[in-house]
């Protein structure tokens, strides 16, 4: 149950932030960022952030620590919980990691070509 729980909590803080970020924060570090992931604690009191961005990504990482609290009080305005979680921001290497991988493969796959 608390599980379900979580999962729409995350979902809707998911929305929620790339809703704001869209349409309401102007830090240029901010853009080409994409909210990939959250992770909701069973005690509902962290909310693990994942992104993802095109851009430098050390630069965004200190944009989201700047912005975390804005968007803490936007999100607090915009979703009925009684305690807002504490946003926590990481990087999502994800993506980045799976196109290693596709490279890797297209490697391989050319030097059996040669065979």
């Amino acid at each position: 149950m608390a599980k379900r729980r979580q999962k729409q909590i995350g979902n809707l803080i998911q929305k929620e932030l790339g809703d704001l970020l869209e349409k309401k924060v102007s830090d240029p570090r901010l853009d080409f960022v994409t909210i990939t992931t959250v992770e909701v604690s069973p005690n509902l009191r962290q909310a693990h952030i994942y992104v993802s961005t095109l851009g430098d990504q050390q630069a965004a990482m200190e944009g989201f620590g700047h912005a975390a609290s804005f968007l803490r009080r936007e999100l607090a305005s915009r979703v009925a919980l009684r305690h807002m979680p504490e946003l926590i921001f990481h990087s999502d290497i994800s993506l980045k990691h799976g196109e290693h991988i596709l490279q890797l493969l297209d490697e391989i796959k050319v030097t059996q070509e040669e065979e």
